[in-house]
């Protein structure tokens, strides 16, 4: 399980934008399950930023990757 909360604090990211970077780094390791428990409180976290987060999350699978297809 992947919490938001957590990811910030062992992380340090400066932005938003680099925090979407470890959220699909995470998923690319194998995390399966991402927690939004607290808003990101960076100054370009935008107003759709959980819908931001789960995209990047969820968007992760590498479709030329025959390991990952079914």
């Amino acid at each position: 399980m992947l919490w938001i909360s957590e990811l910030i604090l062992q992380n340090q990211p400066s932005s938003f934008q680099e925090l979407l970077s470890l959220v699909r780094q995470r998923a690319q390791d194998g995390d399966r399950f991402l927690r939004m428990d607290v808003k990101p409180p960076y100054p370009d976290t935008p107003e759709n930023w959980e819908d931001r987060l789960e995209a990047v999350f969820t968007s992760t699978v590498d479709v030329d990757d025959p390991d990952q297809q079914s």
